[in-house]
């Protein structure tokens, strides 16, 4: 089963990959459906990846908005066609760099608890 630790990568990740193409601007992200569909992919990824972490290590982080994460995640996975591109940019150039932010100080806690 995967931990906490394993968890908080795969959302590190997940940024990482994200960040790669948002670098390109909203312009690209836009006009390429490819790219939108990478960054929704690892949205979909992220919000998996939060709702496995254990309740405890999420209650640590109150500031961290994990039930809108985890409940984009659902609106992402379900109800695909109503996506909304202009909110889904919104979220990541908002929210993605605290978040980054966030699970750094996460995986550096968990790992000198180990």
């Amino acid at each position: 089963m995967r931990d906490d630790r394993e968890r908080l990568l795969n959302i590190q990740e997940a940024i990482a990959r994200i960040e790669r193409y948002a670098e390109l601007g909203r312009d690209a992200f836009e006009q390429d459906e490819l790219i939108q569909n990478w960054m929704i992919s690892h949205l979909q990824i992220i919000g998996e990846a939060c709702r496995a972490l254990s309740e405890d290590l999420r209650g640590r982080y109150p500031e961290v908005p994990w039930r809108a994460m985890m409940g984009m995640r659902t609106i992402l996975v379900h109800q695909y066609f109503a996506i909304d591109a202009n909110a889904v940019w919104v979220a990541l150039e908002r929210d993605l760099p605290n978040l980054k932010r966030v699970i750094a100080t996460m995986l550096e806690a968990v790992s000198s608890e180990e």
